[in-house]
């Protein structure tokens, strides 16, 4: 970062883009044991979702949109873009509006000579908006967490203004309990249901918020199949990457990385991930884990043998070993803010990250 760069934000920014994914990364686990379990796979996930390496790789890049084409980002993976609807799947969503305002007043007053670190930060704000909402703390710590986040890719300037509640009020009702329990039900599969093996059907449900996004799939289906069935929308309209569902898909080979998901609930329903999909997911950038059972899941490899919950995420591509690189490019001392991207890469697309 240049002086002028540097000298142009605010001191909070500054303070913030002190703070790299590996801080982040720190940070977060500092966190999750004052998240409500409401919310600690719905933070997680959201993070994967907008890595911090990817928003530097564009902020450092001379050619932004090359770099998109390159990576063969599709959708939108911008926060700047999604200030106020990024985290609809997060339960602390309910209470975005008084987050985002206790945010930017702390950004807008920080001291320079502020000693606390980045997550006593985001306890002391989310005390704050815990007590004037009248709620408990662990239930805005997670999306107090995603509202710094934000503010660090998207910048003050753009974060400030009042922030939208996007729930209906029946959702918006709901309790963290409640949501939970939904999570965890099972289908009932009628009175001999103990008896059925491949006839068994499970629902999965794509987004908590609308009590119509949801599609019954076959036992030990795998999540994107089950999804082709669900014609109950215009879903190329919704989202030109969804050619038949609700979950964008291509190769169904794990080839492409368009079908990845964030599963909030039932991860322990699904199958483990396999050394296919366990390679591909990382080699995508989505997710770096030996877990058998994680947060982040390639729908066409996942099978499910019980009712989940899932995310979609806005945008896919192929990303993981061009952030290695980069790393490795950093690493090394070199004078170079980015690896060189071949112009005529033939597998760069058009459609790509706005």
């Amino acid at each position: 970062m240049t002086t002028t760069e540097t000298s142009a934000k605010t001191p909070f920014e500054n303070f913030l883009s002190e703070h790299g994914e590996e801080a982040w990364s720190a940070t977060i686990t500092t966190l999750l044991r004052s998240i409500h379990d409401v919310d600690k796979n719905a933070a997680q996930i959201w993070f994967y979702f907008f890595p911090l390496s990817l928003f530097e790789a564009f902020a450092h890049a001379d050619d932004p949109e090359l770099l998109a084409q390159q990576l063969l980002l599709r959708g939108n993976c911008h926060l700047k873009d999604q200030i106020d609807t990024s985290h609809t799947f997060l339960y602390g969503h309910r209470y975005w509006p008084e987050v985002k305002s206790a945010v930017t007043n702390h950004a807008t007053s920080f001291n320079p000579a502020e000693t606390r670190s980045l997550s006593d930060q985001i306890l002391s704000v989310a005390q704050e908006v815990a007590l004037k909402s009248k709620v408990d703390p662990s239930l805005v710590v997670g999306i107090t967490t995603v509202a710094f986040m934000t503010m660090q890719q998207a910048g003050l300037e753009a974060f400030r203004g009042q922030g939208k509640m996007l729930l209906d009020k029946k959702h918006a009702r709901k309790s963290p309990d409640q949501v939970l329990r939904e999570r965890a039900k099972d289908d009932s599969q009628g009175l001999l249901g103990f008896l059925k093996t491949i006839d068994k059907k499970w629902t999965v449900t794509y987004d908590e918020n609308d009590a119509a996004a949801k599609y019954r799939m076959n036992n030990i289906q795998d999540l994107a199949w089950g999804a082709a069935n669900d014609q109950s929308r215009n879903w190329r309209e919704i989202d030109p990457r969804r050619s038949e569902g609700p979950i964008p898909v291509e190769c169904r080979s794990a080839s492409c990385g368009t079908c990845w998901v964030g599963i909030l609930g039932g991860a322990e329903k699904l199958s483990d991930v396999a050394a296919r999909e366990g390679k591909k997911i990382k080699e995508f950038g989505y997710i770096d884990t030996a877990e058998p059972k994680p947060l982040i899941r390639l729908a066409c490899q996942a099978q499910t043998h019980g009712a989940v919950s899932i995310v979609i995420p806005p945008w896919n591509g192929v990303f993981g070993k061009y952030l290695r690189s980069l790393k490795q490019t950093q690493a090394e001392g070199f004078d170079s803010k980015t690896p060189v991207v071949n112009k005529q890469d033939p597998l760069a697309s058009n459609d790509h990250c706005n």
